[in-house]
């Protein structure tokens, strides 16, 4: 990454590319037991949170990601009660969670609570439902929780990690993948962010074999725009201990909550698989 000249960059080695965006003001920064937090006002993009100098939300378009983390999957399982989200500790994806009715239980689990903290203080908007009763904010490593977790005890688990290096390496392997499998129940599913497609079509792939190796029963990919992230297209992979059910179609075309970029036919486009992702075996 740079700052230079009040532009923030986040380039990508390797694939001659960056993301930047124009810096009003330096707002906070601070180096946790895991990793280094800057916070920065942009001049188009609102509040910006830095995480070892790549971009992790942005006031502008956090929607985009925090909804197709949360509403595909859970539109898909067919009644999701108990959700564990490891990593999220801005909190966006929780609140998208919070917004089903089904949900009794929510736990999220991020290893770093500074994340939270400075959420709470720089994007309050995605902190409204941290106090929910059915939520539950714990400051653990997920792997380890993972690990302890109850046989059978949860219906979705939503891995909202950052990438593949440093405290999330282990959230991409298929000893993770075997202990999530385990504390699912039959009808279980998991979904995690898989990073971009036309840069990183190689962990998708390793994803899927980990997934499947874990005993995931199938999985696929779905695709969204994320502006901030690299090369502006991202990914979530879905995988089920049984087939993936049926989409409830009527119940997405039918929500009670308001969503801004995630609906129904979004969510069946989302499941299009471009022709080189095909020949991959997505």
């Amino acid at each position: 990454m740079t700052l230079d000249k009040n532009w923030f960059s986040e380039e990508q080695a390797g694939m001659g590319s960056a993301f930047s965006l124009k810096i009003t003001a330096k707002l906070d920064e601070v180096q946790t037991p895991f990793q280094h937090i800057e916070i920065y006002d942009t001049e188009t993009y609102g509040k910006l949170m830095i995480i070892d100098g790549c971009y992790m939300v942005t006031s502008r378009d956090n929607f985009l990601y925090h909804e197709m983390m949360t509403h595909p999957s859970l539109f898909t399982h067919a009644n999701p009660k108990r959700v564990l989200i490891i990593g999220g500790g801005d909190c966006g994806t929780l609140k998208e969670v919070l917004k089903h009715d089904s949900i009794e239980r929510a736990w999220q689990v991020d290893i770093d609570e500074q994340v939270t903290r400075m959420a709470e203080k720089y994007f309050p908007e995605l902190c409204e439902s941290n106090d929910d009763p059915r939520a539950e904010l714990l400051f653990e490593d997920g792997v380890k929780w993972i690990q302890d977790a109850e046989a059978g005890s949860l219906d979705l688990i939503i891995v909202d990690s950052t990438d593949p290096v440093g405290p999330a390496e282990g959230l991409f392997t298929e000893a993770f993948y075997r202990d999530c499998h385990r504390a699912l129940g039959a009808n279980g599913m998991l979904v995690q962010q898989s990073e971009s497609p036309l840069y990183h079509l190689q962990l998708l792939k390793d994803m899927h074999q980990a997934m499947r190796n874990a005993g995931f029963a199938d999985s696929k990919t779905l695709h969204y725009p994320q502006p901030s992230y690299p090369s502006g297209w991202w990914s979530a992979i879905m995988a089920a201990k049984q087939s993936l059910p049926a989409f409830r179609e009527d119940d997405a075309r039918n929500k009670s909550f308001k969503t801004r970029y995630y609906n129904a036919d979004i969510h069946k486009a989302a499941l299009t698989q471009p022709e080189f992702c095909r020949e991959a075996g997505l």
